[in-house]
């Protein structure tokens, strides 16, 4: 007479087993995202270059205008002094002084893989916006006057491309040290609205064709997707009590 049969034996999955397979899953994941969105921008730019976007960009312009005066912003004078305030959100003053402010607070709080994550997210941005801005040479919009003053070449826009960067990525970094889902997600939120804020801004002020808001909107993110799966790395490499789920043999 045979006793009673022994439930199979499952095997428990060792936690660096675990992890490394999360990691791969978020490694191909950014890949795929950051490959979609070049795809994307690679596949708008040829749009633009052969003018098949043209009339989305004057449809998009103009209506940010008064009929029969395209000298005049829809709105109050109130709304082009906010849009003005919001544009320099964007803008290399504040970007840089947002970043030095950033780049030494986690210095001083021994962040230092974070900081430099952070700072060549920014630095490689910058130079991407100004080596496409030369290579495209894209013309400032002629059809309505513009609201705020210009330097250089239309495409991408550089506020667009990054506000990103700077703005996702700083969330990024922030929203690791945040436990609860809510919290982490308001974070993001806020930076991708203020994100917005300042690509509309720059197509309401007439200093940029939409497109080119979403050149630079597209490539940013991008940017910042990928110093995010980064910063990732580096917080569970730093937290290794982080954690991961587990097989419950019951």
């Amino acid at each position: 007479m045979t006793g009673p049969k022994r439930p199979p034996r499952t095997e428990r999955p060792s936690p660096w087993r675990t992890l490394t397979r999360r990691v791969e899953t978020r490694l191909l994941l950014t890949l795929v995202a950051v490959t979609g969105a070049v795809a994307g921008f690679a596949a708008l730019t040829s749009e633009v270059r052969e003018g098949d976007t043209g009339w989305f960009d004057k449809v998009v312009l103009l209506a940010f205008r008064q009929p029969g005066h395209l000298d005049r912003a829809i709105g109050p004078r109130w709304v082009q002094e906010s849009a003005r305030d919001i544009t320099a959100l964007g803008g290399v003053t504040v970007l840089s002084l947002v970043s030095i402010l950033a780049i030494t607070l986690l210095l001083i709080h021994g962040r230092r893989l974070q900081a430099l994550v952070f700072a060549s997210t920014v630095v490689i941005a910058q130079i991407a916006a100004e080596v496409l801005k030369l290579l495209f040479g894209r013309p400032r919009p002629g059809l309505v006057s513009h609201l705020d003053l210009v330097y250089s070449s239309s495409y991408p826009s550089g506020h667009a491309m990054m506000t990103p960067a700077v703005y996702l990525t700083l969330a990024a970094i922030i929203a690791a040290g945040e436990r609860g889902r809510g919290e982490k997600v308001l974070l993001v939120g806020c930076a991708a609205l203020m994100v917005a804020a300042v690509g509309v801004s720059r197509v309401y002020l007439g200093v940029h064709w939409p497109t080119d808001v979403l050149a630079g909107w597209i490539l940013g993110a991008a940017i910042a997707l990928a110093a995010a799966y980064f910063l990732n790395r580096i917080a569970r490499t730093a937290s290794p009590d982080a954690p991961i789920p587990r097989h419950d043999p019951r």
